[in-house]
């Protein structure tokens, strides 16, 4: 043997050994972790892997975005903590005070540079930065209170998925956006946003399914709200996003956009019908997905067989609630909410404006809720308010069965928030009778000036009801309302709308109910042409008003 080989052969043989005890650390961890630490180690075999300032190293959870280059700081005694003014215009990290180091842009100052060109003003990005209200923890669990957080705007990683995405969807030739538009300036994601942080449900009234836009800002707060969490120490055992779809082309598309963020760590899993049971529940067993994408009975079938927990999803998104309402799905929807425990924030899509999906939506969001909007027209701004309208023969029939409803909406059991009630009424002789009537059944009235929503949440009265003239309805604060009684219908068309399309802003129980006589027989075609339009129920006697009308007028 030559002179040196022995050496040589000690020296591979120590490297070996240290290959495998390296092997046997990275075992004990979990999938993603031993993927995340595989990557960093092909990352450093390149030429220059003695030079860490010059190697690229992934993002950890004390640098997410590689500032220090992999080097790590000298200990320091933290100075006192100072909070910035706002005027000092320095970005923040997941929500934290820590200042980007001197010389370097911050964040927000680069998304109001880009916003300049497009149509979203500064003035909604110096909202976007406000402060939003901390809300507590709601639930067993507390997953509703993992995506509220304080925040003073968006996060430099947030900004940084929705790049992700957009040049990902850019380079395939799917992303279609009006004007050039960036991701990060969306109105409806901006909107979106908001509604997130402040911790209320969701209900998204455009009535269409989800568009790529709407899927990216999505993915990409959730992603953050999963960073902010992890660095806070917290980790997820079930999938944070549960993304409930009606298709298996659906579930290819919110695939396709939460694609580029396996890159930052956010795994996810598309299952539909589309693939073998078997193939779907071992793929399930060697992965842990942040993110599920499904269709309702492929996951009923999983949860069935326990190959996925779905108990502690954190954001519940149902899209295409058409689809949904249809067949036997209410019933697998209803399944899948009740699988899950304590109370996730929930989004959903309405595609459809007829009241199939009522019960359906009235399931999944049960609590206060967000109306959100890309277009304002009346049926969108409408949608989930039911409206009734009672064709009566006298004037007395008409203030008895409005009194008949008000006592059957206070004697619902099921009720789970206060009942907030306006009459809108029009002063003439019957208006005294009204306040009589409604006393004599043990209801406190507030009218003109008093009439405000400061009283109901400051009122101890159970049966509390607002009166106003029709004169007030354009000064009147109408979003609180629930129930809305129009006993005497003299109103314009215009008014009727304005009231329509105002009320009911935070829940999907509301109604509005008008009563009317022969004597506005005027009002009865246009009225009729709403109610269609909205898909609502027109009784016959309100058609055979319409036809007195036309009969009149020739």
């Amino acid at each position: 043997m030559a002179k040196g080989d022995d050496a040589v052969r000690k020296k591979k043989s120590k490297v070996n050994r240290k290959r495998l005890q390296k092997q046997d650390s990275s075992a004990s961890v979990s999938a993603r972790v031993a993927a995340i630490i595989a990557s960093k180690k092909r990352r450093k075999s390149g030429k220059r892997r003695m030079c860490e300032g010059m190697c690229f190293s992934l993002p950890t959870l004390d640098d997410p975005f590689n500032d220090k280059l992999g080097k790590k700081d000298f200990e320091r005694k933290e100075p006192k903590k100072r909070v910035p003014r706002q005027e000092d215009g320095r970005g923040f990290v997941h929500g934290k005070g820590a200042a980007l180091r001197k010389g370097t842009q911050t964040p927000n100052t680069d998304f109001k540079d880009k916003a300049k060109s497009s149509k979203i003003s500064i003035n909604d990005l110096v909202d976007l930065e406000e402060k939003v209200q901390v809300i507590q923890n709601v639930g067993d669990h507390g997953q509703r209170g993992l995506v509220c957080e304080n925040s003073n705007g968006p996060s430099k990683f947030l900004i940084m998925c929705l790049n992700s995405i957009e040049n990902a969807l850019r380079h395939d030739g799917t992303f279609i956006s009006k004007e050039d538009q960036p991701l990060f300036v969306n109105s409806w994601g901006i909107e979106f946003w908001k509604c997130y942080s402040a911790g209320k449900d969701i209900l998204e009234t455009s009535g269409a399914s989800s568009t790529v836009e709407q899927i990216a800002w999505m993915i990409s707060i959730a992603a953050d709200t999963i960073a902010r969490k992890e660095k806070e120490g917290l980790s997820f055992a079930s999938p944070f996003l549960l993304f409930l779809v009606p298709s298996q082309e659906k579930a290819a598309k919110v695939r396709s956009v939460c694609k580029p963020l396996k890159a930052l760590g956010i795994h996810t899993v598309s299952i539909h019908p589309g693939a073998s049971l078997d193939h779907q529940i071992q793929g399930l067993k060697s992965c842990e997905p942040e993110f599920l994408v499904s269709t309702p009975e492929r996951l009923l079938e999983l949860v069935m067989f326990k190959a996925i927990d779905i108990s502690g999803v954190s954001l519940l998104v149902a899209d295409g609630l058409e689809s949904l309402s249809n067949g036997g799905n209410p019933d697998m929807m209803k399944s899948i909410r009740q699988s899950i425990s304590g109370t996730p924030l929930t989004v959903v899509f309405n595609d459809c404006f007829n009241h199939a999906s009522v019960p359906l939506v009235q399931n999944l969001l049960s609590g206060s809720i967000h109306r959100i909007s890309l277009n304002d027209t009346i049926t969108s701004l409408s949608s989930y308010i039911i409206q009734s309208v009672n064709v009566c023969a006298s004037e007395d029939e008409k203030l008895s069965k409005g009194i008949q409803i008000l006592d059957q909406a206070y004697g619902d059991k099921l009720l789970s928030q206060p009942l907030k009630v306006l009459y809108i009424l029009v002063k003439d002789s019957k208006f005294g009778d009204m306040v009589t009537a409604l006393k004599s059944k043990g209801y406190f009235i507030s009218t003109g000036s008093s009439c405000t929503i400061s009283n109901f949440k400051n009122s101890k009265m159970k049966n509390e009801v607002s009166m106003i003239n029709m004169e007030q309805i354009k000064t009147t604060d109408l979003e609180e309302y629930d129930l809305v009684i129009i006993p005497n219908f003299l109103l314009p068309i215009d008014s009727y709308v304005h009231v329509l399309t105002r009320m009911a802003r935070h829940t999907i129980n509301g109604a509005l109910y008008s009563f009317l006589t022969k004597a506005n027989a005027a009002i009865a075609e246009p009225l009729t042409d709403i109610l269609e339009q909205c898909g609502q129920a027109v009784p016959e006697a309100l058609r055979d008003l319409c036809l007195t009308s036309s009969t009149r007028e020739q």
